[in-house]
């Protein structure tokens, strides 16, 4: 069976802890809280996040790969690992005007994977928050 033009996907799980809290200058005190809960606690709390990402392409005809797991695994460690985990969320520069709510976090992620990887590659982000709450970020059919 020819194989020629099909697209197959390479997922791997990394993990980092970081704390944030949820506020909004925009907001009032009382909007805050109405909004984010526990989360606007002014001294924010922190997650162990797991970390799902998806890339896809060719197989490589010589390595019978769609990516190479160790160099991912180096674009995720110097992308995402090394600047977020154990670390203040809000403190970060790509939160400097949006509130690091784990959607937020999961587009920035994308966002420096994409153009990290290269054009095409990455296909999906996935951050799991808590055991119940996760948030994804995909590739757009543009």
């Amino acid at each position: 069976m020819n194989a020629a033009g099909t697209r197959a996907y390479f997922g791997r799980r990394y993990w980092l802890s970081a704390s944030h809290r949820l506020h909004s200058d925009a907001l009032t005190g009382e909007a805050n809280a109405a909004a984010y809960g526990k989360c606007n606690h002014p001294h924010g709390h922190g997650h162990n996040y797991g970390l799902e990402v998806l890339v896809g392409g060719a197989v490589d005809g010589e390595t019978g790969m769609v990516m190479n797991l160790v160099d991912l695994d180096r674009v995720v460690d110097e992308q995402v690992l090394e600047r977020f985990d154990h670390g203040n969320l809000n403190l970060d520069p790509a939160f400097q005007h949006q509130v690091p709510t784990t959607e937020n976090f999961c587009r920035v992620i994308f966002g420096l994977l994409k153009n990290a990887l290269g054009e095409g590659r990455l296909e999906h982000v996935r951050v799991e928050e808590t055991e119940n709450n996760f948030f994804e970020c995909t590739k757009s059919e543009e």
